[in-house]
């Protein structure tokens, strides 16, 4: 036993070794309390490698480091590889008596487009975003055996969220630079995205036609204004409202100019076209606003043709046998700690318990990001994604500190106690080849480019 193991009065698992699993880990383990983190993935950094498209490419490393440095504690055990609900049950942690449990796994599950037997075409002419963009972040590299997507010009985005944008980045991205490579023009797709896809096409004398390409629509079940890409102030006046609206409308109409994308408003999809396996496209209605919901306007349907579908409506918790749920979240008991209703000693934190799996929203305020960063983002400069990691870290730390508290105040875990829980950790590190050492892991996963 080490020396913090002696320490340690505590021992605490935590589910999910991102950014708020880490924060997580490093607050409890400058209390002396001894962490377990359990990562259903090779590396533990969750939607900062696999949902932030890679041309964040600094943004990336800088949060990558931070959670490096808090992992590699002492304090910590690190077992990658072992997903809680497949590879461990609830009632199997819960087994080893450990001081608490903390669920910060985050909110990986694609919401499921509301068309009955879509899902059927999942990766034939279908996909969702969370696939999307784990294939953009990791198909050149060379041990990448994850789903295989064929970008298609005139692709179809069900959404009209911020992370619907990125997509259509990729889209844009993708059919752009190559229809370009194949006439010889070598363009990299870092520059594209910064400078925009209009401006390297001018610069060339070229059009999207003169590619043959109509690129990529959105549909959007709201009109434009809609959009979540600014937020009013809190108790906004009507002036103040309509401002908001007409800056979601400046900063969309700047987006679809620098990407050349087409955004169509006011549509719902009712229906899918099918020919044999495959997705060919969608029949979309109009919509309308009926008693505060949506809904589509009967006989007004029409069938949109495309090549790809791609669904880009949300992320949500992955539901857990024995984890309460209350709609797409985690049902709490206390909402300071973020302990679960009817599991006492089991506690959630970030999009766990937002529903949040845009990694564009900002968890400690509840809000979208500021406009001021959603301008930079649209203008290829400074990403602003701090607000948002920095937001998440800090919510972590209020849940954690008030979890900690609790912990003061409960009977401590006995060294027999602590000592006959680490065998079945080291088990488990040794099924996912983990050597037991974080920095040599992390060297070890290091993913190559082709």
């Amino acid at each position: 036993m080490s020396m913090t193991e002696q320490h340690a009065r505590h021992l605490v698992v935590i589910v999910g070794g991102a950014v708020a699993g880490a924060e997580a880990a490093s607050q409890l383990t400058q209390k002396d309390v001894i962490c377990i983190v359990l990562e259903q993935n090779d590396r533990p950094y969750g939607k900062i490698e696999d949902g932030l498209p890679r041309w964040h490419e600094k943004q990336r490393q800088q949060e990558m480091n931070k959670i490096d440095g808090k992992l590699a504690h002492p304090g910590v055990h690190f077992v990658p590889r072992t997903r809680l609900g497949r590879d461990l049950a609830l009632e199997d942690l819960l087994r080893w008596r450990p001081s608490a449990v903390i669920l910060a796994n985050g909110a990986w599950r694609d919401r499921p487009l509301p068309l009955s037997g879509v899902d059927q075409f999942v990766g034939h002419g279908f996909y969702y975003q969370n696939a999307l963009v784990y294939w953009f972040n990791h198909y050149l590299e060379t041990s990448y055996h994850g789903p295989q997507v064929k970008p298609a010009d005139g692709a179809l985005v069900v959404g009209g969220g911020l992370a619907s944008l990125d997509v259509v980045k990729i889209l844009m991205l993708e059919t752009v630079t190559r229809a370009l490579a194949a006439r010889g023009h070598h363009v990299d797709l870092y520059e594209a995205e910064q400078r925009g896809v209009s401006k390297i096409l001018a610069e060339r004398g070229m059009t999207l036609t003169d590619l043959g390409l109509a690129g990529c629509t959105i549909t959007y079940r709201r009109r434009a204004e809609d959009m979540p890409l600014a937020e009013p102030k809190e108790n906004a006046t009507p002036e103040q409202m309509e401002q908001t609206r007409a800056t979601r409308r400046k900063l969309l109409r700047l987006f679809v100019e620098k990407y050349l994308f087409t955004f169509q408003d006011q549509s719902i999809p009712v229906a899918y076209l099918s020919e044999g396996n495959r997705l060919t496209g969608l029949s979309l209605a109009a919509a309308t606003t009926e008693n505060g919901r949506m809904r589509a306007l009967a006989g007004t349907e029409r069938e949109i043709q495309a090549p790809l579908v791609i669904s880009s409506i949300g992320s949500i918790p992955e539901p857990i046998p024995g984890i309460p749920m209350g709609g797409e979240t985690y049902r709490l008991e206390d909402d300071k700690t973020g302990e679960l209703e009817g599991v006492p000693g089991v506690f959630a934190v970030g999009n766990a318990v937002t529903g949040k799996g845009n990694i564009l929203v900002s968890a400690k305020h509840g809000r979208v990001v500021s406009q001021h960063m959603l301008e930079h983002y649209l203008q290829g400069t400074r990403t602003g994604y701090e607000e948002v990691f920095d937001d998440a870290a800090a919510e972590a730390r209020a849940k954690v500190s008030a979890v900690a508290e609790r912990l003061a105040r409960q009977e401590a875990l006995t060294g027999d106690h602590i000592d006959s829980i680490l065998p079945s950790v080291r088990e488990l590190q040794a099924r996912a080849g983990y050597p037991g050492d974080y920095p040599a892991w992390i060297a070890l996963t290091q993913p190559t480019k082709a």
